[in-house]
């Protein structure tokens, strides 16, 4: 998150360099050269991005308009003190633009980062994130807003020179230290979070979050596979879920099932899944169903195969409570009596039409 805030800083830095440079020409040469100097740098930026890039940048128009306007005044009344407060008035402005973005659900900051800077995520733990940052970033401004407006009355040339333009910068390397730090620190502490993909009912990715997340948040919808081992008799393999679990736990449920980690594919997922739960490492599977299923707990869209394996399978004792081959009519019995979870119930009804189709159960044995 931090390299997208510093990007977007780089992106403002070019509308800041007018005043940098006329604080540099001011400490050696004096005001008016300062002032000139800094007009022609500005107007030389204008020029350049103009060419090179086809567009107006507003942020130094705005910039460079306002540092001739104070400048001016300035000169004309014999007195510095209307554009020692011109940092003060772009900070104000600042502080407005954040102030929104961090206290509000127009986020201004956001929408202009999406246009300059490029693979920003989606997903709602970010926005929030990023949020909290822009809050601690007003304050930040706030804080020097005041300091260069009582150094433009109290204080030295040299102080309110420093305070205007290096001090922001101090304060932000400070900021950012932090923040990586307590990072660190925290990440230290805490042990490594499996990420998920979010995507679209489509299935295409939109962003991503950590597992924590999404369980307890239904408008996060996240990839999941199912598979349904069938033997060649007709039955099928449930496991029955840990007493542990967070969702459904000690019901019997789908034979295999889990997230897909970010970066996966559906394909590699499945495999790693049963692998780990029923310790198969070669079987060939078909696709079932996808859909969408929503609980008060979270959203999945579940991809969905079945696979006809009839040698024995040992199961994972870490993963599963316990796991065996049931009849379809002993299935039917337990439907609707909280025994079974409700997404399986949901799929049976799918996968008992599946397997009056699927030739190579009614093979004899």
């Amino acid at each position: 998150m931090n390299s997208q805030l510093i990007q977007l800083l780089k992106k403002l830095l070019p509308g800041l360099l007018p005043l940098i440079i006329f604080m540099i020409v001011d400490g050696i040469w004096g005001t008016q050269a300062g002032l000139i100097t800094a007009l022609i740098f500005g107007f030389g930026e204008l020029i350049i991005i103009l060419l090179k890039e086809r567009r107006f940048d507003w942020f130094i128009i705005f910039d460079t308009g306002l540092l001739m306007l104070l400048g001016a005044v300035s000169l004309l009344s014999n007195n510095d003190i209307f554009f020692k407060l011109k940092p003060a008035f772009i900070n104000l402005i600042f502080c407005v633009i954040i102030g929104l973005s961090a206290f509000s659900n127009k986020n201004l900051l956001m929408l202009y980062s999406k246009r300059y800077v490029k693979d920003l995520p989606d997903d709602s733990n970010f926005h929030e994130e990023m949020q909290n940052t822009f809050r601690m970033i007003f304050w930040l401004f706030v804080f020097q807003t005041l300091l260069i407006v009582y150094s433009a009355f109290f204080m030295s040339k040299a102080a309110w020179a420093f305070i205007s333009g290096a001090l922001l910068y101090i304060l932000f390397a400070a900021f950012f230290g932090w923040q990586y730090l307590s990072r660190r620190i925290k990440a230290k502490k805490q042990p490594a979070e499996e990420w998920l993909p979010l995507v679209d009912d489509e299935g295409k990715i939109t962003g991503k979050a950590t597992r924590s997340s999404v369980h307890g948040n239904p408008g996060m919808l996240h990839p999941v596979v199912h598979l349904h081992v069938v033997n060649r008799k007709g039955e099928v393999y449930l496991q029955k879920r840990p007493a542990n679990k967070d969702i459904q736990p000690g019901k019997w449920d789908t034979s295999v099932g889990g997230h897909v980690a970010l970066g996966e594919t559906i394909e590699q997922a499945l495999h790693r899944e049963t692998r780990e739960e029923l310790g198969l490492d070669s079987f060939i599977s078909n696709p079932l169903a996808q859909y969408r299923w929503d609980s008060p707990v979270e959203s999945e869209l579940v991809f969905s195969f079945i696979a006809v394996i009839d040698h024995p399978i040992n199961y994972n004792p870490e993963e599963l409570a316990d796991g065996r081959f049931w009849k379809l009519n002993d299935i039917d019995q337990l439907v609707g009596k909280n025994i079974l979870t409700p997404n399986f119930e949901y799929e049976y009804n799918i996968l008992k039409h599946s397997i009056r189709q699927f030739p190579v159960v009614h093979r004899p044995v």
